[in-house]
């Protein structure tokens, strides 16, 4: 192992107090698949007991590392087995007790977010399944914490159109419960395609059926060090550009290693993953979209945005690969819009829309993420954007995913404010041609041709 120098702590100092670098999360993942029972009440105290019991020390440790090591951790989570798999031996239609179980093991720890109301429904349903998506929207409507997933596609197996109608349906319902709070349920659901199992970051987290007992797995953040770096390089080509992006993600990536390997030994659990992604925040100086334009662009969403984004994506990943064995989740950028000041202000000057968003989700991390829409939209609009969104992520063979925002009685041009990272956004206008029919068609698309790779 190399030893640190002087100007590595330095430099490592400087990108933590001047430049934004934090460990955006611990998360913590736990199997809840022993806590199945006939009687939903004794599942979920089960669920409670277990939760409570693994993750008790979550926070403090996590809170001893930053200050140990001087990192900042801005979030501690847990992530868990898909409710709907733990649900399906309840002799119940209603899951909406497992929400509020999770939701009270979340502040007995006192994490910032649970993630696990999930369901896997890409080739099909089961009775679990379809009880978990029917409970979706008074679940997040009477929790605080609880985040909500489900897989309606994958390159392996297509996409469910049913289940896209029906999240299509479930995202509205769920705006319509929380309206009095601006829609702030659905900020905490997302529609996947290929969803993975390992995911730190939220609203899509969830322990995943071939993982461990439990397990610890860290999201680093950087965007403000890479902008910072860049500067360095004005004025040089694109090859210049690309390797100080990968030089500097693997100098986050190393940080992001340390804190991980501590918090599973302090934990007496498995170290999982190092997820890469750059996850920007509403804070200045933290936004994937100005490191877009430090790299050349007049503004986020103009020509060339894709080309740039894939170029920065690429790098990120690269650097991030040789600094640990172990990277996973989703690890790329992410360009949340309310969440990422640089995108909120692409949008306000015109440079930015949906459709340009959606070509960018094709080169990136995740997909169209915290986006508010104006909250007279079908739910087959909505249905026919993540039906898009699936798409690409099951021909590209990489995980995109939905996570808009129809927020009750808000047009094109106001602004919805959310709070913390979750940040504001402005309403953004959606296409006024309908896909209707084609939602109504139901089925399944095939899964592609490169999915036969055996």
């Amino acid at each position: 192992m190399s030893v640190l120098t002087f100007n590595d702590v330095l430099e490592t100092t400087q990108m933590i107090t001047h430049h934004n670098l934090d460990v955006r999360t611990i998360t913590m993942g736990i199997s809840l698949r022993d806590c199945g029972h006939p009687d939903v009440k004794i599942c979920a105290d089960k669920i409670y007991d277990k939760i409570t019991q693994k993750a008790k020390k979550l926070v403090q440790t996590g809170e001893d590392i930053e200050s140990d090591l001087g990192v900042p951790i801005i979030n501690k989570r847990i992530s868990v087995t898909p409710i709907s798999m733990v649900g399906e031996s309840c002799d119940t239609n209603d899951y909406v007790p497992l929400a509020k179980a999770l939701d009270k093991a979340a502040h007995e720890v006192g994490v910032n977010f649970i993630g696990g109301f999930s369901a896997l429904v890409d080739k099909g349903y089961t009775k679990g399944d379809r009880n978990l998506i029917a409970s979706i929207p008074e679940a997040l409507a009477t929790t605080d914490v609880v985040c909500s997933s489900v897989n309606v596609g994958s390159t392996k197996a297509g996409i469910n159109m049913d289940a896209v109608a029906e999240m299509g349906r479930v995202v509205k319902e769920t705006a319509e419960k929380t309206a009095a709070n601006d829609a702030i349920g659905c900020a905490k659901l997302v529609v996947f395609c290929n969803a993975v199992n390992d995911n730190p970051f939220m609203a899509g987290a969830f322990h995943g059926v071939t993982e461990p007992e439990s397990v610890v797995s860290v999201g680093v953040s950087g965007p403000g060090v890479v902008k910072h770096a860049l500067e360095a390089v004005r004025g040089q080509d694109i090859g210049a550009v690309a390797e100080v992006i990968k030089r500097t993600a693997f100098k986050i990536t190393r940080v992001g290693q340390l804190v991980a390997q501590e918090a599973a030994k302090r934990l007496n659990t498995q170290f999982g993953i190092i997820d890469l992604s750059l996850a920007p925040t509403p804070a200045v100086g933290d936004s994937v979209a100005h490191i877009l334009e430090e790299i050349g662009l007049e503004s986020c969403g103009g020509p060339g945005t894709t080309a740039t984004l894939a170029m920065l994506n690429d790098a990120v990943k690269k650097g991030g690969l040789m600094a640990s064995s172990y990277v996973g989740g989703l690890s790329g950028a992410f360009i949340p819009v309310s969440e990422d000041a640089g995108m909120i202000a692409a949008v306000e000057r015109g440079s930015l829309c949906l459709e340009k968003l959606e070509a960018m989700t094709c080169v990136c991390s995740v997909g169209l993420d915290m986006i508010a829409i104006p909250g007279d939209t079908t739910a087959e609009t909505i249905a026919a954007i993540i039906a898009d969104e699936s798409a690409i992520g099951m021909i590209n063979n990489k995980t995109t995913a939905v996570r808009v925002i129809p927020v009750p009685g808000k047009g094109v041009g106001e602004t919805v404010e959310f709070g913390g990272l979750l940040g504001h956004a402005p309403i953004m206008a959606v296409s006024k041609f309908k896909a209707d029919t084609f939602i109504a068609r139901g089925g399944r698309i095939p899964a592609p041709v490169r999915s036969l790779t055996n």
